[in-house]
């Protein structure tokens, strides 16, 4: 028997702990979310990209789910989107997830990367985070 497909249960339980955290939410007033509508206020962040891998040892199977979330802000520098991508990183590196249908494993962070909008007015800043999430079946 195969381990369930953990994309789904991932993000649930990401989007989980990042909207439980009074801190992190008063921070974002777009909150969390895996869609941004145009008129979304800064800052936010989106849920985004993902990929999965078998992660099987012998006698279990398992996955490797690599989650990027995307932080958004409007500001004339990064530090606003750095100080959320350090709460988002206390939140998530090397934390305990209940991971709906499956063990949580460990979750690593893996990098982040600034990056500006270079669309006049130029203040639209962006921070990518990436984090990898092993689980395994009950």
């Amino acid at each position: 028997m195969n381990a369930p497909a953990a994309m789904m249960p991932v993000q649930a339980a990401v989007y989980g702990r990042l909207t439980g955290d009074g801190t992190l939410m008063a921070m974002l007033a777009g909150g969390v979310l895996d869609f941004a509508p145009e008129d979304t206020p800064y800052a936010y962040v989106v849920i985004g990209e993902a990929t999965e891998v078998p992660d099987n040892r012998h006698g279990g199977f398992g996955r490797q789910t690599v989650i990027t979330l995307h932080v958004w802000t409007q500001a004339e520098g990064h530090a606003q989107g750095l100080r959320i991508g350090a709460r988002v990183t206390a939140l998530l590196d090397h934390q305990p997830l209940t991971i709906d249908g499956l063990d949580h494993i460990v979750t690593r962070f893996e990098f982040s990367q600034t990056l500006t909008d270079p669309e006049p007015p130029g203040d639209i800043r962006h921070l990518v985070l990436r984090y990898r999430i092993v689980t395994e079946q009950h």
